[in-house]
């Protein structure tokens, strides 16, 4: 395949170079950044290969120690070759990520399904796990939007967790995640099941773009909700866009200026709607409402169980993970490379 062929790539990369120095290469503006893009994809993954190149001349290094001193091969030793494959591993993988959008920054957004509090609490769980996940990987995270709930947790999230290749790892954490746990809000003592949906789409180039008709919108303001004190913004600076013939609805309050929440609104609008017209092969968007399934049973795409016993498993890859705490802590990267894993078959 070409974007494991380095030679094929560099021969790419030249021509579409060539074609890039032409003065009249600008004229077609949409022709000109889907080149540029193209281009840049490609830089990456010849750097993907290069790094992959020198693991493997490093990794035939300590083999051959090994095939020599067999008998006096040291811990160390065994430590860094082992680590060497790991990074082989996730190389390898890193180079099957090859769809449009797997190079972009990822848009994350949880929601809490029905159950109040219960639910709300755990939608801030996933919260806190993605949050460390980015900051592990390296990621810039930033807010930008935040709805607390009513007693605890949250009732949405929107995130941009930027960086190479965030869309391409993040893209099967989407859908509904179930927590099955003792509840610390039942004087009771009881077992309860929770459910949270994760979307994830990619951050769209700013000059993507996707037709919106200016009268399919319900634009709607108001005061951005903070903890108090000098962080609470006294003017109707949050931004709520309502797309009504799909009824997808966006917001944004991060931003103290009214007119920066809105465009990062209409970002997350367009992305959400060029994945909708994807999904239904670029069928017309008032025809793909209602796509996504209910944030309930039978619907979920991972079990998180902390009773009564401790286990963590993907139903789309039978991954499973019993460390619930290390996963919790944002180490998601066993499940995430299994399932890509399994794509990458398909």
């Amino acid at each position: 395949m070409i974007y494991f062929d380095r030679d094929q790539l560099k021969i790419k990369k030249e021509k579409i170079e060539k074609e890039m120095a032409a003065a009249d290469f600008w004229d077609d503006q949409e022709n000109a950044r889907q080149k540029s893009r193209q281009l840049d994809r490609i830089k990456k993954r010849l750097k993907i290969i290069d790094s992959l190149a020198e693991r493997f001349e490093e990794a035939e290094v300590y083999l051959e120690l090994a095939a020599e001193s067999a008998a006096d091969l040291t811990a160390e030793l065994k430590d860094t070759f082992q680590q060497l494959e790991k990074e082989l591993a996730k190389l390898e993988l890193k180079l099957r990520l090859n769809e449009p959008y797997d190079d972009s920054n990822a848009i994350l957004a949880i929601h809490p399904g029905a159950g109040g509090t219960e639910s709300q609490d755990w939608a801030q769980m996933l919260l806190r796990m993605y949050s460390r996940w980015a900051e592990a990987n390296d990621y810039q995270l930033e807010t930008l939007d935040f709805n607390p709930g009513d007693e605890a947790g949250i009732k949405s999230v929107t995130l941009l967790i930027s960086g190479d290749y965030a869309y391409g790892y993040l893209k099967g954490e989407r859908g509904v995640h179930r927590l099955v746990r003792i509840s610390p809000f039942d004087s009771s003592g009881r077992r309860h099941t929770s459910f949270a949906s994760v979307d994830v789409m990619p951050e769209l180039d700013d000059q993507l773009q996707v037709e919106i008709d200016e009268n399919d919108l319900k634009i709607d303001t108001y005061r951005a909700s903070g903890a108090g004190g000098q962080h609470v913004n006294k003017t109707d600076s949050a931004v709520r866009i309502t797309h009504l013939p799909t009824g997808v609805v966006v917001q944004c309050q991060n931003e103290r200026s009214q007119h920066k929440n809105k465009a990062t609104a209409m970002k997350v609008l367009t992305a959400k709607l060029l994945e909708l017209k994807e999904e239904a092969q670029a069928e017309k968007i008032d025809e793909l409402s209602g796509e996504h399934k209910e944030i309930a049973w039978g619907s979920q795409i991972r079990s998180y169980v902390f009773h009564p016993y401790n286990l963590i498993k993907d139903h789309r890859t039978n991954f499973e993970e019993g460390n619930v705490s290390k996963v919790m802590d944002g180490y998601l990267d066993d499940f995430i490379e299994e399932y890509l894993r399994l794509q990458s078959k398909q």
